[in-house]
């Protein structure tokens, strides 16, 4: 008797199942098209943004390695152009390029670059904070303290591997001003870092000892 209510209770399913695929079938087939589709459009969108990485990294190389061997017509713009990009690898690389060879021709246009990249582009974390730290640098000798401690806070109150580095900057940059104490309060903050860069540890040390042992 159980075996038989069971039989009917699962024939009952089925046929509930077929009436209700039977009855909503047009809305399963769109639902089952959107899907469909909607897997071959991500599909061909990875496909375009892997070719087109590819024909980056081709160009990037192509860019460069004629650079290298003399061929140096409108190197800078087409770096730029790549820039332009917002690709999260050859974008970064392009403007270090730049930067390595001093392709770029003044401080205005540099810091249009580097917002590109920071501000447009995205980007790994410590990537982009690298960029900060560069984007400091190129402008550390022309800028006030106030821009210069604005443009590196984003390192500063973080927890990134470039800290120290921002760190050290602004440190030379007060020491470079005769503002010897200011100075030593970030470098004094170096030292109390944890897993910091040696070569970053060891200048902070010469400095202290050299410039401020009694």
């Amino acid at each position: 008797m159980d075996e038989e209510v069971v039989i009917i209770d699962e024939k009952t399913r089925n046929e509930k199942i077929k009436n209700f695929i039977l009855e909503n079938k047009k809305i399963i087939i769109i639902i089952i098209s959107i899907v469909i589709i909607s897997f071959l459009v991500l599909f061909a969108i990875n496909e375009i943004k892997k070719n087109n990485k590819i024909i980056l990294a081709n160009n990037f190389n192509d860019i460069t390695a004629d650079f290298e061997t003399g061929k140096k017509n409108n190197t800078s713009k087409k770096l730029k152009d790549i820039i332009k990009k917002h690709d999260n690898t050859y974008s970064p690389l392009a403007l270090f390029f730049l930067i390595d060879n001093d392709l770029i021709e003044n401080i205005e246009e540099g810091n249009i670059l580097f917002d590109i990249l920071i501000n447009e582009t995205k980007l790994e974390k410590e990537i982009k904070n690298l960029i900060i730290y560069k984007k400091a640098l190129l402008n550390s000798g022309l800028i006030d303290e106030n821009e210069l401690l604005n443009i590196l806070n984003p390192i500063i109150n973080s927890n990134s591997v470039w800290k120290p580095h921002a760190l050290y900057l602004i440190g030379e940059y007060f020491y470079s001003k005769d503002e010897k104490e200011k100075a030593k309060n970030f470098f004094d903050e170096i030292l109390i870092l944890k897993d910091i860069n040696n070569d970053i540890l060891s200048e902070t040390q010469k400095r202290i000892s050299r410039d401020y042992s009694e």
